[in-house]
């Protein structure tokens, strides 16, 4: 379900916008990405870069751009991230800008799927870099909810789980900075939901 649209959303005056998509942790924002993919291969959502090893099965250009430090910092002096972010004091991430707007000009439908942390930066940064964004919020249906999901994820242990909710709590309650907020209760209407948002602003 679409929580709230914006007003600046119609085919007749479609753009091509940058989705940029957030929500919560557990929320469920890769089920949905994932289940829109399915339904439009040709969407194109961003690949980050990060200075952190490649874990077993993961490939280069796929699921991230391996880098050495010194080749992110470079880059990052050279303006070619969007945004980028130290995680728990150790690794950099970052998201390439080029691609980004390679697709864009192809009007290829482009999505970055980040964290409000992230979200804020790209906010920060995209009118400086000449990116029209459209920001869309993930939600559950309440935080009972998103408390099940975690819990049933079986991933984390009670600290680590306490830590997640905490967060949690603190990037619903930012849900108000985001241009659409579609309510995550069944992925496949959540996936069609965000689709609507995308056909509107490339007119598709």
């Amino acid at each position: 379900m679409v929580d709230k649209t914006t007003s600046h959303m119609n085919n007749q005056q479609a753009k091509k916008r940058l989705i940029v998509l957030t929500g919560p942790t557990a929320v469920g924002k890769g089920t949905v990405e994932a289940a829109l993919r399915a339904k439009h291969p040709e969407i194109w959502v961003s690949v980050s870069a990060t200075t952190r090893a490649p874990r077993p099965g993961e490939v280069d250009g796929v699921n991230y751009w391996f880098m050495t430090e010194q080749e992110f910092v470079d880059k990052e002096a050279s303006g070619d991230f969007l945004e980028t972010a130290r995680v728990h004091n150790m690794a950099l991430y970052g998201t390439p800008l080029q691609p980004v707007l390679d697709h864009m000009n192809r009007n290829i439908p482009t999505i970055l799927e980040i964290d409000l942390q992230g979200a804020r930066r790209v906010k920060e940064k995209a009118s400086q870099m000449g990116l029209d964004v459209v920001y869309v919020f993930i939600a559950p249906p309440s935080f009972d909810e998103l408390v099940r999901r975690l819990v049933g994820r079986g991933t984390e242990n009670e600290e680590q789980r306490a830590k997640r909710l905490e967060t949690a709590r603190v990037e619903l309650a930012a849900a108000s900075e985001f241009d659409v907020t579609i309510v995550n209760n069944e992925v496949d209407q959540a996936a069609d939901d965000l689709w609507q948002i995308i056909a509107q602003e490339y007119g598709l």
